[in-house]
Order: structure tokens, then sequence, then C-alpha cells
């Protein structure tokens, strides 16, 4: 599942600021919910991942040492130690656990470059803190918040690809 243009090209024509800015707001927050999250990396805590969505102009770096994701347009994305490319749905499924990052990885719909060592660390501890993204963001939104933890719920049941496969 790939993100619809129509969906996309608005992120072209938003500044950066404004798009770092909610996804500074919803990573802090997840990372309130999952303080661990980044105790596993050890070694790799210091190093530089980047996401980079292959449906959208934009791509997103995780610096873990400095509890910090900044965005950028791409084909800026700053040199990272290890990155992961693929659809933007793919990469939230691998970020909450609910797909086989190998079968994914082996069916050439996500890539990885650089520090396999630190990526493997990543996925590791991803999948220890049982991240749940509908529930987490659902949590920012107050009295909405049970309106939308279902609607992102049933969101995410309808656009992750069922062949993939849970791993979680």
């Amino acid at each position: 599942m790939t993100v619809p243009t129509a969906m996309a090209v608005p992120l072209r024509l938003i500044p950066i600021p404004a798009i770092e800015r909610a996804t500074r707001l919803v990573f802090s927050h997840v990372m309130a919910r999952h303080p661990g999250l980044f105790d596993r990396l050890g070694e790799h805590a210091a190093k530089r991942y980047g996401f980079i969505p292959s449906d959208l102009p934009v791509g997103f770096l995780v610096e873990p040492a400095k509890n910090r994701i900044s965005v950028h347009r791409k084909p800026n994305v700053p040199v990272t130690d290890a990155s992961v490319t693929g659809g933007f749905v793919l990469l939230l499924g691998l970020l909450e656990g609910r797909l086989d990052g190998d079968a994914v990885f082996f069916s050439r719909d996500l890539t990885v470059t650089g520090d396999m060592e630190a990526m493997l660390a990543l996925r590791n501890a991803l999948d220890d803190c049982n991240i749940d993204l509908p529930s987490d963001i659902g949590s920012l939104a107050g009295p909405f918040a049970p309106l939308i933890r279902r609607a992102a719920a049933e969101i995410r049941s309808r656009v992750l690809p069922r062949e993939a496969g849970q791993w979680n």
C-alpha cells in the first residue's frame, strides 16, 4: 500500500517546520509512553537512523542519543549510519512490530542500507516496546481519544499488507 498521491502532494507545499512540529509531537509522546525504547541500542544509540518513505517527499532522521527526530525534504536527507526505505505504511507497520521485517526485506519492498548491526539493534528495540500508534496518537486527542483510536486502528487494519504476515 502506498500513500495516495492526493495525500502526498500537500507535503510538498507544507513548510518543513510545520511537518517537523507535528512529527516531534508524536515522537515525544511515543517516547514518553515507551521510555525504554532506545535502551537496547547500546553502542548503537549514538548512530543516526534514516527512515525514507518511498511514497512521500520527505524523510526522517532519528538520533536516539539526542532523543530527537527531524524532517527533511528529499533528496536533502542528511547522511545516516543506517537507513531504511519503503512505503510509509510499511515503515509504520515495522515501527509497531506488526510486520515480519525479514519477509518484507526479502520481498524487496524494503531497502536497508548502512550499518546492518545498528538497524538490527533498532529492530530488536522496537520489538520489545509494543508500540501501538492508534493508542499512542489517540491519547493526544483528549476527549476525542476513543474516536481517534478507533479510526486509526481501522485505517491500520485496512492498509497494512496482509501478505506480509505478523511476527509480534
